[in-house]
């Protein structure tokens, strides 16, 4: 019996940087796991879209996939947008079984892969002294993924022992440009700005626009292609695989 199949659902952009982010991604985590078949998808801008791709691998013999969103919060694409898509795919095939796992949220391996893309900016700057930092992220009309990123600034911020702002590209303030002044106005000088994106596109792009308008010596690329984020989502799609066995199968012997 073979492995259920993984679909690495993205957002997705009308920048076609995003879909060859995420399609490297997905290829690394098919690096990790040669067992498993991976395959990336996309709920709006990029194809292909998550019908196109279940019906590829239904048409591969596959009767049961696995869907890990790579999202960070839990905002409206996690609470509704892939839940109904992943829903009328199912409906479309007769006994095909799909489980969506969690988000792939900011764990903490994410950290690390901040820092990482922090280092890549400062060294390409040539910035030898930090004392300040902003996180941006999408920002949302969903106050709880806002609170997501609030969260993570603070925990960035005392890992590297500096006051850190969040900041938002869309929906909610503040955005990179004013996180950036905010700490100006407090006197500091040297003010770094990391992304929580997954993958560049529009938002990213106004992101390092605005904070470096704003003074910022270093703004970080988003997070990309890293085998850390790559270990994440096949976690995810580990939780999601045993979902998907039957509890008397769990149980039997026992």
């Amino acid at each position: 019996m073979s492995a259920p199949a993984l679909i690495a659902l993205a957002h997705g952009s009308r920048d076609p940087r995003s879909a060859r982010t995420i399609t490297a991604l997905t290829e690394m985590v098919a690096c990790l796991r040669p067992d498993l078949r991976v395959a990336p998808a996309f709920l709006d801008h990029c194809d292909p879209d998550l019908d196109a791709v279940v019906d590829r691998l239904v048409a591969e013999g596959h009767s049961e996939i696995v869907v890990v969103p790579l999202l960070l919060t839990e905002a409206y694409h996690a609470k509704y947008d892939v839940p109904a898509v992943v829903a009328a795919a199912a409906a479309r095939h007769e006994g095909l079984r799909i489980q969506t796992t969690e988000v792939l949220g900011i764990e903490g391996a994410l950290f690390r892969v901040l820092d990482t893309r922090l280092r890549e900016a400062l060294k390409e700057r040539r910035v030898r002294e930090l004392d300040a930092l902003v996180l941006a992220g999408a920002g949302s009309t969903d106050p709880v993924a806002n609170a997501a990123i609030a969260r993570a600034a603070r925990a960035w911020g005392a890992h590297h022992k500096l006051p850190t702002i969040a900041a938002f590209a869309s929906s909610v303030p503040p955005a990179a440009g004013e996180a950036v002044r905010a700490h100006r106005a407090d006197g500091r000088r040297h003010i770094a700005v990391g992304m929580l994106f997954l993958a560049p596109g529009l938002l990213p792009d106004r992101v390092k626009e605005l904070a470096l308008e704003a003074g910022a010596v270093a703004v970080a690329e988003p997070l990309g292609v890293d085998q850390e984020i790559a270990s994440i989502i096949l976690a995810r799609y580990a939780v999601g695989a045993v979902d998907l066995v039957p509890l008397d199968a769990l149980f039997a012997g026992v």
